[in-house]
């Protein structure tokens, strides 16, 4: 019980601090320059210009039925979270914004917001919540379609949003920025969320294969795995090594290699997502 209420307490500080992150980015960047940053916040930004009324305020009132739509999909723990996050996020939107804009230059606030933004985002997800909004929405495809990236799915849905706000502010540089702070913040909010998870997937294929493996699993200290293979055209048997290693890892293989076997057939590719020991755990929640 004791480990539960700190585990759900470190969760509601994350939201809080993720919240505030996401606020700054938006109240003290994005928001002054007239960069509508897609999503919920990015429509926010919009209807704030039209009616008047606080950014932060539409949030919240945006996303009222959206909450709802998750309550039905996710249950109330979950959303219970989310609408903590939703709460949080209007209330910091709103106060941040008495701190006034920090640049007018609208590349720098693109490029500074969008990464806070970015950060924001992913240590909310991490925390078991989001932001809600359009967040909620590709929770919900992410049901779906798994093999799809949280980031890339916010691509999609902002680019629609920042053209509309182009219509509004009818500036062409606003759209081009606008279009900056959600590529970035989408990359920004991958690397918060799955970190730098590029490994290389080595195959050699060599008479030396055992040398070569203890040589891997003695200098490198990483796992390898012997795999059959036969020669199309000499029809001979041979062991085939394959093995997957940190990018920083692969030259000092590909070393071990050369200096062993010469002759030695080797295939290198990038390896995104990887789960076992040493990266991802196969049993936690893909976010």
């Amino acid at each position: 019980m004791e480990l539960h209420i700190k585990k759900i307490s470190f969760n509601l500080l994350g939201i809080v601090i993720g919240s505030f992150i996401y606020a700054c980015g938006i109240s003290l960047f994005l928001d002054p320059n007239n960069l509508a940053p897609g999503g919920l916040i990015g429509i926010s930004v919009i209807l704030n210009r039209i009616f008047g009324i606080e950014t932060g305020t539409w949030f919240f009132l945006l996303n009222i039925p959206i909450v709802i739509l998750g309550l039905w999909k996710f249950g109330v723990r979950f959303i219970a979270s989310t609408f903590f996050a939703v709460v949080v996020n209007s209330a910091f939107t709103n106060y941040t914004t008495r701190f006034g804009v920090v640049t007018t230059d609208p590349l720098i606030a693109s490029l500074a917001g969008s990464i806070l933004v970015g950060v924001g985002i992913g240590l909310v997800f991490r925390c078991g919540a989001t932001t809600g909004g359009t967040d909620i929405i590709i929770k919900i495809l992410r049901l779906k379609y798994k093999h799809l990236k949280t980031g890339y799915l916010f691509l999609l849905t902002d680019i629609v949003i920042v053209a509309v706000s182009g219509f509004v502010f009818r500036d062409f540089n606003i759209i081009m920025y606008a279009l900056i702070a959600v590529v970035v913040s989408g990359q920004v909010m991958d690397f918060v969320l799955y970190g730098r998870d590029e490994a290389k997937m080595i195959y050699v294929i060599s008479d030396k294969a055992d040398p070569i493996a203890d040589r891997i699993l003695d200098e490198i200290d990483v796992g390898a795995t012997f795999l059959r293979g036969q020669g199309a055209y000499t029809g001979n048997e041979k062991k085939v090594i394959l093995c997957v290693v940190k990018k920083n890892q692969a030259p000092k293989l590909e070393e071990i290699v050369k200096q062993e076997d010469k002759q030695a057939f080797l295939i290198i590719s990038s390896a995104n997502e990887i789960y076992g020991e040493g990266y991802k755990n196969i049993l936690k929640e893909k976010l």
